[in-house]
């Protein structure tokens, strides 16, 4: 049985959230909702093919990305996380920024998605807990432009465990509530795809679940999937051809019991949810 959290959708099984980039520039979509009428159109047909909640986020975190002003990222977001909340559909605001965070709250967002977990901006916290929302920290030691040189382990799940029961208890400390933390292990966040950091980490969901908090996966389109389904001279695959692999640990990670994916392509990650939740119903 997969945990619910207050204040987003709960089906009884793992939740589907679609991702909207609106960005010119993230790995696998940059550009394709940059326009904020296409982002809105975006989310709304997200909804109609199965997700629970949609992800909206305007900064990209794909390796080597440099930052965007304050300013900017507020113009990507607000406009669609209003128009999309005034219609009903739960919206998470994906950013490391408390004051972006603050203002998609306010426009009507549920979920604050940090991957920095609460290090890239200490007032991160504090304003969750003010607003009593939920809160992804996820596993991360620092920006997209150098993350892979930390990507150094002895023992990826350990360190990773241990990292992440540290920034709970620290995000807790600043008066977050614990029933409203889910926890993220990072996929391709200075984890390495020639060294099986991701594989591992999903082999050991466990793990993470040990934690106590619900977990969020989110593997749709990374490097270490290209890398997996590379050509036989080596070439990864791009990363918008590997949705079916996607697919396949979408069901793996929701039979292990993850509580949500993240995901670009819906539809077929909404399927293999149902599958996971009708063979677990099943046992």
């Amino acid at each position: 049985m997969t945990m619910s959290v207050a204040g987003l959708p709960d089906p009884g099984r793992c939740l589907v959230m679609g991702v909207i980039n609106v960005t010119p520039d993230s790995f696998s979509d940059g550009g394709a909702w940059f326009d904020h009428d296409a982002a809105i159109r975006r989310g709304l047909d997200l909804v109609a093919e199965g997700a629970d909640v949609v992800d909206v986020g305007g900064e990209s975190t794909r390796p080597g990305a440099q930052r965007v002003s304050l300013r900017e990222e507020l113009r990507r977001v607000i406009p669609v996380i209003e128009t999309l909340s005034a219609e009903g559909v739960p919206v998470s605001v994906d950013t490391m920024r408390a004051e972006v965070a603050e203002a998609a709250i306010a426009a009507g967002a549920r979920l604050v998605n940090d991957v920095s977990g609460g290090l890239a901006d200490p007032a991160m916290p504090r304003v969750v807990a003010k607003a009593a929302v939920p809160y992804v920290v996820m596993h991360w030691r620092g920006h997209s432009h150098d993350m892979d040189k930390r990507a150094v382990y002895a023992d990826v799940v350990r360190e990773v465990r241990d990292e992440l029961r540290a920034r709970i208890e620290a995000v807790i400390d600043e008066g977050v509530d614990p029933s409203l933390l889910i926890v993220d292990p990072g996929l391709g966040f200075a984890k390495r795809p020639e060294d099986n950091h991701n594989w591992t980490l999903l082999a050991h969901l466990d793990a993470l679940l040990a934690l106590g908090h619900p977990v969020l996966v989110a593997a749709s389109r990374k490097r270490f999937l290209g890398r997996l389904l590379a050509a036989p001279d080596g070439t990864p695959r791009p990363f918008a051809e590997s949705d079916d692999a996607t697919v396949a640990i979408t069901a793996l990670a929701a039979r292990a019991g993850a509580w949500c994916v993240r995901v670009h392509d819906v539809r077929p990650n909404a399927d293999a949810v149902r599958v996971a939740a009708a063979w677990g119903a099943a046992r």
